[in-house]
């Protein structure tokens, strides 16, 4: 069955710098894009960064824009999140996720479903 699981996260200073890493299983790797999504305490889900099958393609928020980097390595099947200067509002239980298949439909294109499965989560605690 499909399998996500993230590691690498922990307490780190402001400024400082983490890798989250995804490990994935149960489904071809290559072929799907992936996401890191995060919540913060008391807060809901925040959408943070995107990347294509390929890896030649990456989305970000305005939020993290500039100091996180997405990658993948799809012959290793991970996936992985570069966070440099971090800040505390970064602090939050990060996910990765699978996106759904690219469907055209009504003259668009969508991921149906948007993510169908999750990894557990790693805590990202930066403090001031």
């Amino acid at each position: 069955q499909v399998q996500l699981v993230e590691s690498g996260g922990g307490l780190v200073q402001a400024g400082g710098s983490l890798r989250l890493s995804c490990a994935a299983s149960g489904f071809t790797f290559s072929s799907n894009a992936m996401s890191w999504v995060r919540q913060a305490p008391g807060k809901g889900l925040e959408w943070v960064s995107d990347i294509n099958s390929g890896g030649h393609s990456t989305y970000y928020a305005d939020s993290v824009k500039g100091r996180f980097t997405i990658s993948r390595d799809n012959a290793k099947n991970t996936l992985y999140l570069q966070m440099n200067s971090l800040k505390p509002e970064d602090t939050a239980v990060y996910y990765c996720a699978k996106k759904g298949q690219l469907t055209y439909y009504g003259r668009s294109y969508y991921y149906i479903p948007a993510y169908d499965y999750w990894g557990q989560g790693t805590q990202v605690t930066v403090s001031s």
